[in-house]
């Protein structure tokens, strides 16, 4: 197909780095590895009995804009000792996960809700009460100067 003129259509060019990471392209300066690092060490943070949504670990990792990138981050991790389990929507509800894994007999969503409420987080018609159970840093004490961040 030709574009304009005659001439062979240009690639697609992100305009920023957020673009370019959704789109899977170029990662100037390894923004990516450092946005997962940054997630990875706040998720690790959230004690067991309190949430975090994915929009509030963006905003904490610098990028408030990026809350599907968190949950592109965690993806990966449900085995890999990171409490990902903690990580829920704005809402207070698990999010789906389209083609979600499926741990022995159990989808993801399902293992999600049952290690939530075995750290003693309850559930009201499938949502969690934020008012109550959201890990609030800057008052349970959680020291965020240690978070890596990119040079």
């Amino acid at each position: 197909m030709r574009g304009a003129a005659g001439a062979a259509p240009r690639p697609y060019q992100p305009r920023h780095a957020s673009a370019a990471m959704a789109a899977g392209k170029a990662d100037p300066a390894g923004e990516t590895a450092k946005f997962r690092a940054r997630v990875h060490w706040l998720v690790a943070m959230i004690p067991p009995g309190r949430v975090a949504t994915y929009g509030q670990i963006a905003a904490l990792a610098g990028h408030p804009r990026r809350a599907r990138h968190v949950g592109n981050a965690l993806a990966l991790h449900h085995d890999a000792g990171l409490p990902w389990h903690r990580v829920i929507n704005a809402q207070g509800r698990i999010s789906p996960r389209a083609g979600a894994q499926r741990t022995p007999g159990e989808r993801v969503e399902h293992r999600q809700e049952r290690l939530l409420r075995g750290e003693g987080v309850d559930f009201s018609d499938g949502q969690v009460d934020l008012e109550r159970y959201r890990w609030r840093p800057e008052i349970d004490g959680a020291l965020l100067r240690g978070m890596p961040r990119g040079h």
